[in-house]
């Protein structure tokens, strides 16, 4: 719609300047009609062939103020550059041409050359790139860049203990359309997603009255948001425009938005690396908990999650253990840890000892 406000603006201005050169006494007290028709078919056929190259030029955006200050300067440059060649041009053929009827068409010439500039920076998409130099215009964001919250970090809710540790400073931004699809879930007739749509309404509302957590609802409208398909989509989008990081615990749109260029904040990869560290030789106690796939091996978990693979449990279910680690490994569901089997923890009052 801005654009089209600006094309319109475009063909007033054009005709206008027009208009009032033809209109000049000196133009009208001339000879012949040499310098009204030069002025009117150089000024209508100028504004025709951007107008057309314009339009049919293939759609982007660009919402950077300083893109278009710098295409309205090299318009400027290059219709200063160009403003001899007219006057050579009307030198060369001997065109009966008064000053004031060159001057009308140079100004013509400028405006649809700044035109045409300032168009084509507003319909790029996030940056203007020339070859020679090669000049790049990036978004600034003042302080710390903002953290754009997806759903399934909402409901996650561990985003919000990291904030109160003040491990992330950064403001925390929820866009609209996010906020639209927690509501979808949390009116979900499936339980199991009522209860986690609930959930993270939940925890939501507890980030907005707690002092120590900026978390903000932006209701800005994105053009290039509103122009793609999917809540993922509009994300990678949005976060690009607000020069921001994807905080999430979704694998695949991680992934994704690493491949869009995007950066992410992905909770589980953090919370994995703050997992303890087990170095082999290492002594831990860990319940059994249920068969592991290999003969002879128990599977156990420790307080933070981690899996323990231990050799020869299989037959220890539900008893506590010393282990011994032998083998640690990080993959991308988690960590492992690998032990075996030293001995049995047994309670002795409100004491454990160790049984061979």
């Amino acid at each position: 719609m801005l654009l089209w406000i600006f094309r319109a603006l475009f063909i007033i201005v054009v005709v206008g300047i027009l208009f009032v050169n033809v209109s000049s006494e000196t133009i009208a007290r001339a000879e012949d009609s040499a310098n009204f028709w030069a002025i009117v078919w150089s000024g209508l056929g100028m504004m025709v062939f951007v107008f057309l190259l314009d339009i049919l030029t293939p759609k982007k955006k660009l919402s950077a103020l300083a893109g278009v200050f710098f295409a309205l300067l090299v318009g400027l440059i290059v219709s200063a550059v160009l403003a001899p060649v007219v006057d050579m041009i009307a030198g060369s053929y001997k065109i009966d041409l008064t000053t004031e009827a060159v001057f009308a068409i140079k100004w013509m010439m400028g405006i649809c050359i700044c035109f045409l500039t300032i168009s084509i920076v507003m319909r790029t998409k996030d940056d203007v790139r020339f070859v020679i130099p090669y000049v790049e215009f990036a978004k600034q964001t003042k302080g710390a860049r903002p953290l754009v919250l997806d759903t399934s970090v909402i409901i996650d809710g561990r985003i919000a203990d990291l904030c109160q540790s003040k491990l992330f400073d950064a403001p925390l931004v929820v866009p609209r359309f996010v906020l639209n699809e927690l509501q979808l879930i949390a009116d979900s007739a499936d339980k199991l997603k009522r209860s986690r749509g609930r959930r993270g309404l939940d925890i939501l509302n507890r980030m907005q009255t707690d002092s120590i957590i900026d978390v903000e609802i932006d209701d800005t409208v994105v053009p290039e948001a509103e122009d793609v398909k999917g809540v993922d989509q509009k994300l990678m989008v949005f976060t690009k425009g607000c020069n921001g990081r994807l905080a999430t615990t979704d694998y695949n749109l991680s992934k994704v938005a690493q491949v869009r260029e995007v950066d992410v904040v992905n909770i589980n990869d953090l919370a994995n690396s703050l997992k303890t560290v087990a170095l082999p030789g290492e002594t831990m106690k860990v319940k059994i908990i249920k068969p592991g796939e290999e003969a002879d091996q128990g599977i156990g978990y420790l307080a933070d999650g981690t899996m323990v693979v231990v050799e020869g449990a299989r037959n220890k279910i539900g008893r506590e253990l010393l282990i011994s680690v032998t083998s640690s490994l990080q993959t991308s569901a988690g960590k492992m840890i690998f032990g075996k089997f030293e001995g049995f923890m047994q309670e002795t009052g409100n004491s454990k000892r160790r049984t061979s």
